[in-house]
């Protein structure tokens, strides 16, 4: 189960890429190492990572 720390986060960051017209391709808790994943982008090339402390990472991944 996400944090309440976590899902505060992934609510922001997803209002975000909603706020530039990023359209969010995925979007998973992964049960084994407690994190949210998040793919958005045109060509799915953002990728962010939220940690069970609220804490993220994101990551442009070039084509």
């Amino acid at each position: 189960m996400p944090t309440v720390n976590q899902m505060r986060q992934a609510m922001i960051i997803c209002q975000y890429l909603s706020n530039f017209y990023r359209p969010i391709y995925l979007f998973r808790y992964d049960v084994d190492r407690e994190e949210i994943f998040i793919i958005a982008g045109e060509q799915e090339t953002i990728e962010i990572t939220i940690f069970n402390d609220g804490k993220w990472r994101y990551e442009i991944v070039e084509l």
